[in-house]
């Protein structure tokens, strides 16, 4: 398998994309009026304590006020996606009343970005994550990636950490996937470094003020350098060359053995045009998604869920309707875990694949989901089929989809995915009309709207225009104006 980085960077936007055998399966996106606050460690004051949700509010600085949850107080510090913790703290059932008040000033991190109308998620349990390790302080954690398998790797893995870091000794530390087959020099340098990290954010968090951010995440290209870079990776192509140059640095310093493969792209042709990456961000803003079978998927996301809908299409298949339905759903299972990962997805997802009888066919169609979601970063949980022969599903989600990153609610709509028809339009504004003339005394009447809606009027609605105006005794003049959308109009009295 070929996989590459591939970044591009301009003044006000950097994007990281994840290409694989020649198709994008991640993008990431850092704009510099919308960065990003996932990992940012902040001094914060607690605004209001509400024991009837057993949460708290608590003011970070931002534009809104954040949420802290009496269960993100306690449990153990969250966990990159697919790494365990070793045993589990038992859960400490305590009123949050009990734990915090108003106005108290508490130090916090920010587990997910805010989200639509909602505010950040926070936790009390800080972690900090550096090239092989994840650091957590004031805790006696040490625990292996669940994606490391091999049985001998990890007891490797573990006698290092019981070496270097001995439980007990103040911190807790999750040894990442990135940790296979390193040297234990290489984990006593990140042990060092998150030490001399942790030691600056204590002595920020002393001195700062509420509202202050006293530990910032790396930039998006040294973040996907860090977390993304893995040794099947063969190219990181950057088309900055002072980024570039940064990120050689950051990995000669982190990561020696990977640093080669980080190379400048100075081709006159935009990276991600020479690629196709920019049509397939066109194509994952789409509702419809093709199959190469001739079938297609339907991806309708909300604010509750997003709904993904499986359709044969074309696809007639050559012996019988279960098979070609089975293949459709192959196939399908293959494209969803790839938009999930593509269109950053999250939350509870529910997706119709085509009814299937035969119960072997649903087990395969459900292994080959859950196969090819393996691959994503993050965190999912799949469920058997419903009686309804839905699947149900969820995936960590700790920022805004692609769509919701690069889309804004229909200025004409309204963000409903539908505009009132012409027709629909017409009869508004004869009401309309009716309302006015009874409110206010005009001797003619001049009704403004989109060409479309002023079209249908004088065509198809004269006679009941000249019904009105009988009824009425008033003159009415329709204007069409290009700058209305087809919903809106105004009623002018003359």
């Amino acid at each position: 398998m070929s996989e590459e980085l591939l970044v591009n960077v301009t003044p006000r936007e950097t994007r990281v994309a994840v290409v694989e055998n020649g198709m994008l399966q991640e993008l990431h996106i850092e704009r510099g009026s919308q960065r990003g606050v996932v990992g940012n460690i902040y001094k914060g004051k607690v605004q209001r304590v509400m024991p009837g949700m057993q949460a708290a509010f608590v003011d970070i600085g931002l534009d809104r006020a954040a949420f802290l949850h009496v269960n993100d107080i306690f449990r153990n510090a969250p966990l990159e996606p697919g790494e365990e913790s070793g045993a589990p703290a038992p859960q400490v059932q305590v009123p949050i009343g009990e734990v915090l008040r108003d106005g108290a000033e508490i130090v916090v991190q920010v587990v997910k970005d805010p989200i639509g109308s909602k505010g950040a998620r926070l936790t009390t349990q800080l972690s900090i994550p550096s090239r092989y390790l994840v650091l957590l302080p004031r805790t006696r954690v040490v625990g292996i990636s669940a994606r490391i398998e091999d049985d001998a790797e990890r007891a490797r893995l573990k006698g290092l950490m019981a070496a270097l870091a001995p439980a007990g000794r103040g911190h807790g530390y999750i040894v990442r996937t990135n940790a296979e087959g390193q040297p234990q020099e290489a984990l006593a340098e990140d042990i060092a470094y998150l030490g001399r990290v942790w030691e600056r954010i204590e002595q920020a968090a002393a001195a700062a003020k509420v509202g202050t951010c006293i530990y910032e995440d790396l930039s998006l290209p040294l973040r996907a350098v860090r977390d993304l870079i893995r040794r099947d990776v063969d190219k990181v192509k950057v088309d900055s060359r002072e980024t570039c140059e940064r990120l050689r640095q950051f990995a000669a310093q982190y990561m020696p053995g990977l640093a080669e493969k980080i190379e400048h792209y100075a081709g006159s042709r935009p990276i991600f045009d020479l690629y196709g990456v920019e049509d397939e961000i066109q194509r994952a803003l789409e509702k419809e998604v093709p199959l190469k079978s001739g079938g297609y998927l339907v991806i309708d996301q909300t604010e509750a869920m997003t709904t993904v809908d499986v359709n044969t299409g074309s696809f007639l298949g050559q012996r019988n309707l279960e098979e070609t339905v089975f293949r459709t759903n192959l196939e399908a299972a293959q494209a969803v875990a790839r938009q999930l990962r593509l269109r950053n997805l999250g939350g509870i997802i529910i997706i119709d694949f085509i009814d299937m009888l035969d119960a072997e066919h649903r087990r395969q169609v459900l292994r080959t989901l859950e196969k090819s979601l393996a691959k994503d970063h993050a965190k999912t949980t799949v469920y058997d089929f419903s009686p309804l022969g839905l699947v149900e599903m969820t995936r960590k989600r700790t920022v805004d989809s692609l769509q919701r990153q690069l889309c804004e609610p229909c200025h004409e709509c309204g963000g409903r995915g539908m505009v009132k028809t012409a027709e629909t339009v017409t009869y508004e504004i004869f009401r309309e009309v009716v309302r006015a003339v009874r409110q206010f005394e005009a001797e003619r009447l001049l009704v403004i709207a989109s060409p479309k809606v002023v079209a249908r009027i004088t065509d198809e609605e004269s006679n009941a225009v000249a019904e009105l105006e009988e009824f009425l005794g008033k003159s009415i003049r329709f204007q069409p104006d290009p700058q209305y959308l087809q919903e809106q109009f105004d009623v002018v009295l003359l």
